[in-house]
């Protein structure tokens, strides 16, 4: 269906405004849309546009409402509706979380190690009863197994509330905070609380410590950041739980404090005074800091401090410019590392004497990671596991016998046989002769001559890797003769962290064209041909289809781009908005820094939709989305109506009563898949 087939598509007053910076003029007739009144959206005219644009794409999907049900069933079916997980020991008690069949929402439980009944500790269905939007951000049970403090967002805008309730009676103890965020962590005598919460900007700016029983309001800031507008707040605790860490800093430069865990109100101890584009992160046990730092090589070393002169770093294991060391966590008898070489995971357990083994895995491309692992002295560790083929696996290893025991594999209710898919992972030149990994998975019988539909699927920003993992809901594209495909783009850190630099700040478009050149490349390897690729990107990967679909309309079949970051310009020059400080140091700042401008209004997707035909597109939005503002899709929708010069269908899509994510639920996020879904399939000819 295209738009000829019906009623005309809503279109958006051109309102004159612009605005002049760096000896540029800037028009930006679509400003409006954003309500003077924001986070709250009251102004008639801007919700009047968004609902007409929900009425037409309702309009638009009408007809193909029988293939998102069959869609959606298919997902469904993949998916057990009694799905549980495996139960994780933490200290006396096995905790794990379970659906009952047709719930949208998880219940959490609990039971002790030594036996006796299941215990309910919390109701996600009960608590999300009535409401529009339910996320469960975090969930913390006490050090004496008598109190349970949880995160709740209810409407999107990730501003949680955090509650302390008597794990007894179930009874609410205490409202603590409306504008939380993050996971809170207890001190060690049960007593308080360390948290953080967002300001009226929503940024993460401090941490408070709440004694409980004492008054709301009454609480103690332990660390307010005032010096730098882009750094957030956040608070942790160490793996042997003696350390609580609050740590401030954006995406390239950290800054962390402790205190003792069993004493809050002690002056936090600085680690390290923040240093330009110094990253590090510590953890602790045997009286010494472990930490991760970039501060001598691009891909990290492991070095130890004492506690008591935590400035003091000593090397462990240098960096290497072949294995890019991602994260580790010290336990009573292991550091668990978790590094990536050649763009695959590792997971290596290293004893404090030197001894290193490495978690063996059987495919050649997989994603792996630990996942659960609470308590300080495990027997095992637990692992999650999963490839473009096989399902997730949850697995322990007993480092005592080398044995990696299987405890769960994903059950797929309505028949999976991994045997019939296959997946392959190209190198593919860039332009500037660099190579891109491309992971690509199709059903077996899938003809590489020229004609096929391919799914393309990217994010490239952030140092965020897209792991080749496992999707059902894939399935129901690769059963209908689709490839699929993700490129590992310049911007994540798939091939280490100077990946990610080399997708950033003046080398940005690098993601942009990578991306491009890949498409090419499977073009090239006849997976596909002009015009019958699909792409998909959400938040910053939405920014990235907004670029291609200016730049290479014509490579596109069908564009989705979830909360896309497209009104890269004016984000970036207003300082006001929750986020725009901490993205400086990734997109630039083209208020003080004129080649930032030139090169963000060169790329911004807003700022560049040309007179020119356009493939089919989707866009979705959140009302009260913090991350990406609902005017970025609004408007960009707004101005692709007005200069394409097509008759492809354009679809907006503002989720009127969530967020960044989505809607929540399960059901409900997967029938928004098979909306995806469905307008890929039927526009892709």
């Amino acid at each position: 269906m295209n738009q000829q087939t019906l009623s005309p598509p809503p279109r958006a007053e051109q309102r004159p405004h612009s605005f002049e910076f760096h000896g540029h003029r800037v028009e930006d007739p679509y400003a409006w849309l954003r309500d003077a009144g924001y986070p709250a959206v009251t102004d008639e005219n801007v919700l009047g546009y968004l609902k007409a644009e929900n009425a037409y794409f309702e309009a638009a999907m009408e007809p193909h409402k029988k293939l998102i049900d069959t869609l959606f069933e298919e997902m469904k079916g993949r998916i057990k509706e009694d799905e549980s997980s495996v139960p994780i020991r933490d200290g006396d008690w096995l905790y794990w979380w379970a659906f009952k069949p047709g719930a949208q929402y998880r219940h959490w439980y609990r039971r002790k190690v030594d036996g006796g009944p299941d215990e309910l500790i919390f109701d996600e269905p009960a608590e999300a009863e009535g409401v529009e939007y339910f996320r469960l951000g975090a969930l913390e049970v006490s050090p004496d197994g008598k109190l349970l403090a949880t995160m709740i967002d209810a409407n999107g805008s990730e501003r949680f509330t955090l509650k302390v309730r008597d794990l007894a009676t179930g009874e609410t103890l205490e409202t603590v905070t409306d504008v939380g965020i993050g996971s809170p962590v207890w001190t060690s005598d049960s007593a308080g609380l360390v948290f953080t919460e967002v300001n009226d900007n929503w940024r993460s700016y401090r941490a408070r410590y709440h004694r409980l029983g004492t008054p709301v309001g009454d609480e103690r800031t332990l660390y307010e950041e005032t010096e730098d507008l882009g750094f957030s707040v956040g608070v942790d605790d160490s793996q042997d739980r003696s350390l609580i860490f609050i740590a401030t800093g954006d995406n390239t430069t950290s800054e962390v404090r402790f205190v003792p865990a069993d004493d809050p109100l002690a002056e936090p101890v600085l680690i390290a005074p923040r240093q330009a584009g110094r990253e590090y992160s510590p953890d602790a046990a045997h009286g010494k800091l472990w930490i991760v730092t970039n501060d001598d090589h691009v891909n990290f070393r492991l070095a130890e401090a004492d506690v008591a002169n935590p400035g003091k770093w000593t090397t462990v294991i240098p960096g290497s410019d072949s294995v890019y060391l991602m994260g580790a966590a010290s336990y009573r008898d292991h550091i668990a590392m978790h590094r990536r070489e050649d763009g695959l995971d590792q997971l290596i357990l290293r004893t404090y004497d030197g001894k290193e083994t490495r978690i063996p895995f059987g495919e050649a491309s997989y994603s792996a990671g630990f996942a659960g692992n609470p308590e300080f002295a495990p027997d095992a560790y637990r692992i999650g596991y999963s490839s473009m083929v096989s399902p997730l696996s949850v697995f322990d290893y007993h480092p005592e016998s080398g044995e990696l025991e299987t405890l769960k594999v994903q059950e797929i209710p309505s028949g999976y046989d991994a045997g019939q898919y296959a997946t392959e992972r190209l190198m593919i030149p860039a332009r500037d002769g660099k190579q891109v990994p491309v992971s690509v998975v199709y059903k077996k019988g899938f003809e590489k001559d020229g004609e096929g539909k391919l799914f393309l699927y990217a994010y490239g920003a952030y140092g965020h890797a897209i792991p080749p993992g496992f999707s059902s809901a894939r399935i129901s594209l690769l059963d209908r003769g689709w490839a699929f495909a993700i490129a590992h783009i310049r911007g994540g850190d798939d091939l280490g962290y100077n990946w990610y630099l080399e997708g950033k700040l003046d080398k940005r478009t690098n993601a942009f064209t990578d991306f491009v050149d890949a498409a090419k490349g499977l073009i090239d390897a006849k997976f596909s041909r002009a015009g019958r690729i699909a792409i998909n990107g959400g938040s910053a990967g939405g920014e990235l289809m907004g670029v291609v679909a200016n730049t290479d309309p014509e490579l596109w079949g069908a564009v989705v781009a979830d909360v896309p970051f497209v009104d890269v310009l004016n984000t970036m020059l207003d300082d006001s908005l929750p986020l725009t400080p901490g993205e400086w140091p990734e997109w630039g700042n083209p208020l003080t820094d004129k080649a930032a401008f030139e090169l963000i209004r060169s790329y911004s997707p807003y700022d560049n939709v040309q007179r020119q035909d356009y493939p089919p597109m989707l866009i979705t939005g959140g009302l009260n989305d913090p991350r990406v503002t609902y005017w970025e899709p609004a408007k960009w929708a707004a101005k692709l109506r007005d200069y394409k010069t097509d008759d492809n269908l354009l679809l907006l899509k503002t989720n009127m009563g969530a967020g960044h994510g989505g809607k929540s639920g399960r059901w409900e996020h997967l029938r928004e898949v098979a909306e995806t879904y469905a307008f890929m399939l039927t526009q892709v000819r």
